[in-house]
């Protein structure tokens, strides 16, 4: 196992995406192209954007791709984007397990227009920021709508992926 701080913060990201994923999927159409103030938008055009911003990062960071791997594809179903999750997350993975140059840079772009030189660790720092922010907006999107969203807490994912061990067994009372 790779002792860099990056080990389960990864893997907690691709586990969370792809839990929200499937958890979208066993939802009706009209749920997922609800509106809800405050957030990105609707829950299919927040994981759209949400994986698609992986990928862009991803690219940039890791050099994986030539260019977006699925530039200008953002009408897909969610089982495209848990395929195209599954792929990102292992190439995050990959990377981050690897011995990665955290200063080297890549172009990011403003939304006035404006280019940076951003370096790696700012790349990986940004993905999970966005990323984060983003599963909170679906999460608030369907508690909006009454229904209960999947716990994506990183102590929910050390239990699912027994990075987490019971050390006192709780009471039967």
């Amino acid at each position: 196992m790779p002792n860099n701080g990056f080990y389960d913060l990864s893997r907690h990201h691709r586990w969370a995406n792809e839990t929200l994923l499937v958890f979208c999927q066993s939802q009706d159409e009209a749920v997922l192209q609800t509106p809800v103030p405050g957030t990105y938008g609707n829950i299919l055009d927040t994981m759209r954007h949400l994986v698609d911003s992986d990928a862009s990062y991803l690219r940039r960071m890791t050099g994986a791709w030539p260019d977006h791997p699925w530039k200008d594809d953002f009408e897909v179903d969610l089982p495209t984007l848990s395929e195209r999750s599954r792929i990102l997350g292992s190439v995050l993975i990959e990377f981050l397990d690897s011995d990665w140059d955290v200063d080297a840079s890549n172009e990011a772009y403003g939304d006035d227009g404006a280019v940076f030189e951003i370096p790696a660790g700012v790349f990986v720092t940004q993905l999970f920021h966005h990323a984060n922010e983003h599963r909170a907006h679906v999460c608030t999107a369907f508690g909006s709508l009454g229904i209960e969203p999947p716990d994506l807490s990183a102590w929910e994912y050390s239990v699912v992926s027994n990075r987490a061990r019971v050390i006192v067994e709780p009471s039967t009372n």
